[in-house]
């Protein structure tokens, strides 16, 4: 049980930070702490949203929709925040961590819906 929770967390884990040094060496230093911190908010919650669908379709499959969409509304909430948080109390540059935000995002989500796929299937 506990390789086929943590399997998903250690590809999205591993591919973040594997990508992030990527993007480090390619760009430059300059942009390491924006990207780093565009990263590491969709990341959390990816990671908090595997662990609470795998559990919820585990123990209570009835209830996964409710959950995720309960969910949906706590990361808007959740994003809003983190955003607002990160430009204005850590004065990051704008532009790269909008950019590093936005495709960890959507590679990410990407990423866990492939995930929810196979666990709808049986196969995770």
């Amino acid at each position: 049980m506990a390789s086929t929770v943590l399997s998903p967390l250690v590809w999205m884990v591993g591919g973040a930070l594997l990508s992030w040094a990527a993007v480090t060496a390619l760009t430059g230093i300059d942009t390491h702490p924006e990207v780093l911190y565009g990263m590491l908010g969709p990341l959390v919650a990816a990671c908090g949203t595997w662990l609470v669908t795998k559990r919820t379709y585990r123990f209570k499959p009835e209830q996964l929709t409710g959950v995720m969409v309960g969910g949906m509304a706590l990361k808007a909430v959740f994003f809003a925040v983190y955003v607002a948080v990160m430009l204005r109390s850590l004065e990051l540059r704008p532009r790269p961590f909008v950019l590093g935000f936005t495709a960890y995002f959507i590679a990410l989500y990407g990423l866990e819906a492939l995930f929810l796929k196979r666990l709808f299937a049986g196969r995770v």
